[in-house]
């Protein structure tokens, strides 16, 4: 019953984002992506005409990158430097990536003991707009 509970309450979708900022990021070059979505939080829910305590947090998250590839992590990726997630685009084009969060819980009735719920719950997040241009090099100065 709190397993169908944690798929049906609302919880927040992550927010994507990319670096190099901007929509615009280059053929073949490390795109870095990440969420701020890493925080355990906790909602109450009435069941049985109990309260019930749920403690919840990501525990993973599937990063789609608009071009057929995906990859899971337990990370949410970090902001430049520390780049945790990344993907290169082979070819030009405009793309949709976007982060599914899975989130696993916890529950409790009053102040009695944590107990695992069953299953987790995956939420999508919006998708962006990314554009991979290719960069033409230009010979700017030679003696």
């Amino acid at each position: 019953m709190v397993a169908r509970v944690l798929r049906r309450i609302e919880l927040p979708a992550s927010s994507l984002h990319v670096q190099p900022p901007g929509g615009r990021t280059l053929v073949n070059f490390e795109t870095n992506f990440f969420t701020t979505n890493d925080q355990p939080f906790t909602r109450t829910v009435q069941l049985l005409g109990r309260a019930v305590q749920l403690r919840i947090w990501p525990t993973s998250y599937t990063w789609h990158f608009g071009d057929g590839e995906s990859v899971t992590t337990e990370s949410p990726g970090a902001r430049y430097p520390d780049l945790e997630v990344t993907h290169n685009y082979l070819e030009k084009g405009a793309y949709r990536p976007r982060v599914t969060t899975t989130y696993t819980a916890e529950w409790r009735v009053e102040s009695g003991p944590w107990r695992p719920v069953a299953g987790t719950a995956n939420i999508a997040g919006e998708p962006t707009d990314l554009r991979a241009i290719e960069a033409r090099p230009t010979l700017v100065g030679y003696e």
